[in-house]
């Protein structure tokens, strides 16, 4: 074989994470035009390797050629990624849930380049082919599990690719759904015999039907062959049983199977778990349809269904942890109720994810168990250490979790969920992932509990081979029950060879809104599908801009059918507007105030009147001794008193300077400041007249009259509007732009762009387009509300300042996506945008202080900081009447900041995971 007949070809491949090694010297070649299945249980290396050979993870060592190209090399890459699909692990994880069917395809076609004469004849075959066409305009987060993978493969295949590869494509979903996955994918490549597919599966069966065969264990690719050959060499009569001698001894399990006594049912003991027309509703969606079934004492339980089919829901309702919405449910013969504490002690349950404390080793998880569970406290010991000599855990007591291999995190689970002896065990998908012989030794430990200490055991399981261990297990399919009974009970009702079959038979006899696959394909589809993949994709700058649309056209879709995102977008901005430009105020207002006066002359009555007829003072009601004083400004009815002393007059008249008592409450020191002037003003002007009018020269000094060029009538609103303005468009566009790149990473649909030809800069302009779009309608409606709500006018160009806001929204989203392309997640994304831009913003721009009085570096952060730049523009249009010429500089300084943030964005943002 020549090497450029070579699809893959791998050579001395090692990859870790930190001290852990997840590719061991993988060296492997796999020819052009075949179908290689990737099998191991889960953390071998399948994903770490599929996702190097696609290019969506960096090569950390070795040498890794697709198609005689090196995927080292960034050029290779990028013209690469328009011959590979790349599918990832996890249902729909390269779907966008609020687009419909039709749009994720069109997204994926867009971002390859293919012209719209081809687009759109492609995106319909696909759509016919997989039986999604009646449902093109559904959105993604409706579809069932298999329907979402039929999309996903969709996406994968629109550009028509030389690889395809599949990660675990069909985990999760139901066996009628796989099949007719395996269909399509066999149709789709009859069409396109040279194109070469590698698939990771859960399912060790269903790599039986494919040419070559990749097994890997710890890291290592322990064979590298035919399919057939594999089988033969191991003498072994299925694929699973060769995979599982290929594995060291210790590895393999029982090898003559596990030896499971029958069950049987007592009579006088009454059953422990009852469930009634069980129904959960989620608004509109019906997750669990009026489910019945009971369950004896002692009994293996199993539930089998897809992912998504109401398994866990049931459970939850079983545990208390959800109210059915109709229906009855009755454990241990109390009906259940989530405040029964006494029935959930009799209860362990066993979550599908890993739900321990890494931070903690074995025991000390164990030990927190038994408190949880109330057990006495001279029992923790004895009750931790039987559970860690039963499930065999002792030698790693003092391990934490996060350190351990998959099958023994799950006996931890186990021993947890076991360890306040507990009558019914309910487990969810307790051995997903893990290797033949930790499966094994898991079913002795249920085998154990159910036979020997007689706990009921209600089990849910998406494979086959663990549901043919229990003693009943019920079929179950979009929230209802298909049948219940014994696994070959089920099977012989169907007559049908395998219990997989019996459960595709049940599918097959229920309403399904799904058409099966199409596999003909006229003489027009089959010109497209030629001319789709003979394409030349567009070049140039039109080309180029094509691909910054297709993200910007998805995010815009995105954001407009986001109900919340778009009240945050829009309703954010004017909330703050009108919430803070209503309240915060250095406006001097009128104040209450009171008097004491013990002179009650002429003079004292002078006094008073000067300060009743300020504007800023409002007289009350008297007061008659000095301990009410205090009071009165406790209560906060006033702020002021004013205490005039015995001989006040005499004083004044003599030419004295008497001494008069000014009590305010300093409650608010601002205000307080305020008030203390305005007295000290009014006593001044009382003491300059009355003494001028005595014959007293007190003036020393000439006149002064201050008279203000911009906001005349001094009002805080002129100055507080633009400046909110200003803090909510860099605040709110900031924030939402910041959760853009981290959600994609979070969701998964980033592996988009680790896959696509597009580059770090046209994905960021492409998602920044339409959070500037909605932004700038956003200030456009908040300039509305300043005009017509608080009568704030535009004195300047009004054209000159939205220009300065666009440029100043352009760089807030920038920020945004500075912020967003190192942090890990949404939480953290969106904390962090609105701390760092807040804290510069409020007190470093000149909303609260002029930014002249800044020095250092503070006056160093208020100028890398858009909002300083943004407040000047807002101040010139509303207030100060300026146009294009005079704030051209903060145009440039906020263009200069644009490229800045938006340049440090693209170098932070990587295309290739670690």
């Amino acid at each position: 074989m020549t090497e450029a007949r070579l699809a893959v070809s791998v050579e001395n491949l090692v990859h870790c994470y930190g001290k852990t090694t997840a590719l061991s010297h993988i060296n492997l070649q796999i020819p052009q035009g075949k179908t290689v299945g990737l099998i191991g249980p889960d953390g071998v290396g399948k994903s770490t390797l599929l996702s190097v050979i696609a290019g969506t993870k960096i090569i950390q060592s070795g040498t890794v050629e697709v198609f005689g190209e090196d995927l080292a090399d960034k050029k290779a890459r990028d013209t690469l990624s328009r011959q590979i699909a790349f599918m990832p692990q996890g249902l729909g994880k390269n779907l966008y849930l609020t687009l419909s069917i039709y749009d994720n395809v069109d997204f994926h076609a867009r971002l390859f380049g293919l012209p719209k004469q081809y687009r759109k004849a492609r995106i319909e075959r696909l759509l016919k082919a997989t039986g999604l066409a009646p449902f093109a305009d559904r959105p993604a987060g409706k579809l069932s599990g298999g329907m979402k993978q039929k999309l996903s493969l969709c996406c994968a295949l629109v550009h028509s690719p030389d690889l395809l590869i599949l990660d675990e494509p069909t985990t999760g979903v139901d066996p009628l759904s796989r099949r007719q996955f395996w269909q399509l994918v066999e149709s789709l490549r009859r069409e396109t015999p040279d194109m070469t597919v590698i698939v990771a599966t859960a399912y060790i069966d269903e790599a039986e039907n494919f040419e070559h065969v990749l097994a890997m264990d710890d890291g290592v690719l322990i064979a590298n062959k035919p399919t057939k050959e594999v089988i033969a060499e191991t003498r072994s009569d299925n694929l699973e049983q060769a995979y599982v001698k290929l594995l060291p001894p210790e590895k393999r399990g029982a090898e003559n199977g596990l030896e499971i006594p029958p069950f049987e049912v007592k009579a006088d003991e009454p059953p422990v778990i009852i469930a009634e027309g069980l129904t959960k509703k989620f608004g509109d969606f019906v997750s669990v349809d009026h489910v019945s079934f009971t369950i004896p004492k002692g009994e293996i339980f199993g539930f089998l269904g897809s992912n998504g089919c109401g398994k866990s829901t049931t459970m939850k309702m079983l545990t208390g942890l959800l109210d059915p919405t109709e229906g009855t449910a009755t454990l241990l013969g109390q009906p259940v109720d989530a405040g029964n504490i006494d029935t959930r002690k009799r209860v362990g349950y066993m979550s599908q994810a890993f739900s321990l404390y890494e931070e903690l080793t074995v025991r000390e998880n164990l030990e927190l168990h038994a408190k949880l569970f109330q057990i006495p406290a001279e029992k923790w010991n004895e009750h931790v250490n039987n559970a860690m000599e039963q499930f065999d855990l002792s030698e790693i007591a003092d391990e934490r979790p996060s350190s351990l291999p998959l099958g023994i995190r799950q006996r931890l689970q186990l021993a947890a969920a076991c360890l306040h002896k507990p009558e019914v065990l309910i487990l969810d998908e307790p051995t997903s992932g893990v290797d033949p012989a930790a499966r094994d030794m898991f079913w002795k430990y249920l085998i154990k509990l159910s036979r020997e200490d007689h706990i009921t055991i209600f089990v849910t399981t998406h494979f086959m081979n663990e549901a043919a261990r229990c003693d009943r297990i019920s079929f179950m399919h979009r929230g209802r029950v298909l049948g219940v009974g014994t696994p070959e009970q089920l099977r012989i009702d169907k007559n049908a060879p395998t219990l997989e079959e019996a459960f595709i038979i049940y599918l097959e006899e229920q309403a399904d809104d799904i058409t099966a696959p199409e596999t003909t394909t006229d003489s027009g589809e089959k010109s497209a599908v030629e001319n789709t993949r003979s394409f030349e994709p567009n070049r140039g700058l039109l080309a180029w801009w094509s691909l910054i649309w297709a993200f910007a056209v998805r995010e815009g879709k995105e954001l407009l059918r986001d109900n919340i995102r778009l009240f945050f977008a829009f309703g954010g901005p004017i909330i703050m507007l009108l919430t803070m430009a209503a309240s915060i105020s250095f406006d001097i207002n009128p104040s209450n105030f009171k008097v004491l006066d013990h002179d009650n002359s002429s003079e004292s009555r002078k006094l008073v009147e000067y300060f009743s007829g300020s504007r800023y003072f409002i007289r009350q009601a008297d007061l008659h001794s000095v301990d009410e004083i205090t009071p009165s400004l406790q209560t906060g009815e006033i702020k002021l008193v004013l205490e005039i002393p015995v001989n006040f007059g005499k004083k004044m008249l003599s030419g004295q300077q008497p001494e008069v008592g000014v009590f305010i409450d300093g409650a608010f020191p601002s205000v307080a400041e305020n008030l203390n002037a305005s007295a000290s003003g009014a006593i001044r002007q009382y003491m300059t007249e009355t003494l001028h009018e005595q014959g007293f020269n007190v003036s020393a000094s000439a006149p002064t009259e201050a008279r203000f060029i911009y906001n005349q009538d001094f009002k805080s609103i002129y100055a507080m509007t633009p400046g909110i303005i200003m803090l909510a468009m860099i605040l709110i566009p900031n924030m939402m732009t910041a959760l853009g790149v981290v959600r994609e990473r979070e969701i998964g649909s980033i592996m988009n762009l680790y896959g696509s030809p597009a580059s770090k800069f046209q994905f960021l302009l492409g998602k920044q387009l339409p959070y500037i779009a909605l932004s700038f309608l956003s200030y456009l409606l908040m300039v509305a509300v300043s005009i017509l709500v608080f009568d704030v006018p535009i004195k300047g160009s009004a054209a000159a300042m939205f220009f300065g806001c666009l440029l100043g929204i352009c760089a807030s989203t920038a920020f945004g996506l500075l912020i967003s392309s190192f942090v890990k997640t949404q939480v953290a994304a969106i904390f962090a945008a609105a701390i760092i831009a807040m804290v510069p913003t409020i007190n470093f721009a000149g909303m609260m202080y002029p930014t002249s009085s800044l020095d250092g570096n503070v006056r160093i952060v208020s100028r890398i900081f858009p909002g300083a730049w943004f407040q000047n523009i807002s101040l010139g249009g509303f207030t100060k009447g300026l146009g294009f010429v005079e704030l051209m500089p903060n145009y440039i300084a906020l263009i200069l900041i644009y490229a800045a943030y938006f340049s440090l964005a693209v170098l932070l943002l990587k295309k290739q995971e670690k």
